[in-house]
């Protein structure tokens, strides 16, 4: 049985995250873009729903080519978002209200309009000249290997002025920084500093696995897997350019200046890998991230032996010092509620928030929102504009959430920047709030009974019986069991239970006890007798 010491137990480990894409959180100025004063007007909304962090998309200085994550000046605010008063003021404001701050720490890539990418492109004789990862052409000419950018085409770019090349792991607009060069580790620990200074609670690691290339530079072989629909990225197999070895010196030391603070500071990586691979980012001594994000969910068959064997093999795999994870949605993928339908989306949720560990929520899911469709002509995502009609494009999850009724849905009085979907009762959270059946009164119910539960949120994970339609598992905490059982299929299965139902996905229907009939699509939480 794991448990957590109690003076081991910090926020991060019993608390619930919730993303905000800021873009599309609320705005307030009528640009049609959410802003940091939006996020403030809406922290009371955040604490009624339960959570307990917030974690911001980039608000950085930007061209916004990809809408953030090209970043222009890390120590400042976008005039777009606010200004750095309006961001210290947040979070003042979250902290009075017991919600912990979260922003982005983009540590791969800048813009190319930043000042260091300026300098270094500007002659061979300046002090940046190697904080970027440049290299002359390939005998004969062109690029110096076969390498892809994550959003297609070549991922190295000619520069006239310097007679180089210059890689880009993502846009040509954003080169990639070089981590073997000393002082970029130093001048992006400066960057920790500034927003550690201000309050933030702790940082989002962007693209980490990206952070070091193959010093050789040797092309990554092809794949043979890969398929016609796939991203063009994964034509090649990318062993050279992702999860190298020495990424791991640059993730102990963040980690060591983020224990330098008190309070409980968090480091979270986001690094799409394997889970063997994934392991490795905690390090081998509590010297990785606190949370190596886990978004294996997002890609498990949703069948009850799969997701039970994902479970069990990340806990077998968990490090004696990790602390498990898990994510359902994001601002990348397709949203939940269009992935598996609105009643499976809840049967997500209640197993998302039920598993052992720090889940992390993102907007809009508790309103069961599904994707937006976008037309071509209103496509903002930098992938599908380099990829048009290829199904790549990330816009349809990123629209602006539906506050009230009305044309702006309460998001905007002015022209949003995505359209938004339907707005109706069924969708708006003003309209939710007041309706106890709606999906964000259930979100409500389900993370007011994780906060007071200890089982939810420090207790042992026991794997239970998995059939064909259901899967069930027990958390424990000392004198407290509770089971959880989950119909992934649209058939009511009945399964042996002998406990009080306490919370259902759907409508609470009293049940004899030892068995219990559980409907389809339906997820119970059921709190057992004896140990």
């Amino acid at each position: 049985m794991v448990e957590a010491p109690d003076d081991d137990f910090v926020w991060w480990k019993h608390g619930v995250i919730y993303q905000v894409y800021l873009r599309s959180f609320q705005d307030t100025d009528g640009d049609g873009i959410g802003d940091l004063e939006g996020v403030i007007r809406r922290l009371d909304a955040l604490v009624a729903l339960g959570v307990d962090a917030i974690w911001l998309s980039p608000f950085y200085a930007s061209p916004m080519k990809d809408f953030g994550y090209d970043v222009r000046d890390h120590v400042s605010v976008d005039p777009v978002f606010g200004d750095l008063e309006v961001f210290e003021r947040l979070v003042r404001a979250a902290h009075r209200r017991s919600l912990k701050v979260i922003v982005d720490f983009i540590p791969n890539h800048t813009s190319d309009q930043h000042l260091w990418f300026r300098e270094s492109r500007s002659d061979l004789s300046n002090p940046r000249r190697d904080w970027y990862v440049w290299r002359d052409p390939a005998p004969g000419g062109g690029p110096p290997n076969n390498w892809r950018s994550e959003f297609g085409g070549p991922a190295w770019t000619f520069d006239p002025g310097r007679g180089q090349y210059y890689y880009h792991a993502f846009l040509r607009d954003q080169p990639d920084l070089n981590w073997r060069e000393p002082r970029v580790a130093q001048a992006m620990e400066h960057v920790l500093r500034f927003w550690l200074d201000r309050g933030v609670d702790g940082f989002r690691v962007d693209a980490i696995h990206h952070l070091f290339e193959d010093a050789a530079l040797r092309d990554n072989p092809p794949n043979p897997d890969w398929r016609e629909g796939m991203p063009e990225a994964e034509r090649w197999l990318r062993i050279h350019t992702i999860d190298q070895s020495e990424v791991h010196g640059p993730v102990a030391e963040m980690r060591r200046f983020v224990d330098s603070y008190e309070d409980g500071r968090i480091l979270i990586g986001e690094a799409y890998l394997p889970l063997d691979r994934l392991m490795a980012y905690y390090g081998p001594a509590q010297d990785g991230f606190h949370l190596p994000f886990n978004f294996h969910l997002m890609s498990t068959p949703w069948t009850p032996r799969a997701i039970a064997d994902l479970v069990s093999a990340y806990e077998t795999r968990l490090p004696a010092h990790g602390w498990p994870n898990w994510v359902l949605g994001n601002h990348d993928r397709s949203r939940l509620a269009s992935r598996l339908g609105p009643t499976q989306a809840r049967v997500a949720a209640m197993l998302l928030l039920t598993l052992r560990g720090t889940p992390t929520l993102y907007q809009g899911d508790e309103l069961g929102l599904t994707d937006v469709p976008i037309a071509p002509d209103q496509v903002r995502d930098p992938w599908e504009l380099n990829l048009p009609g290829q199904g790549h494009g990330r816009d349809p999850a990123r629209t602006p959430l539906p506050w009230t009724a009305g044309p702006g849905g309460g998001f905007t009085t002015g022209t949003p920047w995505l359209p938004l979907g339907p707005v109706g009762p069924e969708t708006h959270a003003e309209a939710q709030a007041a309706d106890q059946t709606s999906v964000l009164a259930f979100y409500r119910r389900l993370l007011a009974f994780r906060r007071s539960s200890s089982a939810l949120t420090r207790g042992d994970y026991r794997p239970g019986e998995v059939t064909a339609r259901t899967l069930s598992y027990d958390r424990c905490w000392r004198d407290e069991r509770l089971r959880i059982v989950l119909n992934l299929s649209a058939e009511p299965e009945t399964v042996a239970a002998d406990g009080d139902l306490v919370l259902s996905t759907g409508r609470l229907i009293p049940r004899r006890m030892g068995r219990i009939s559980v409907r389809g699509g339906e997820g119970v939480i059921l709190r057992l007798a004896g140990p």
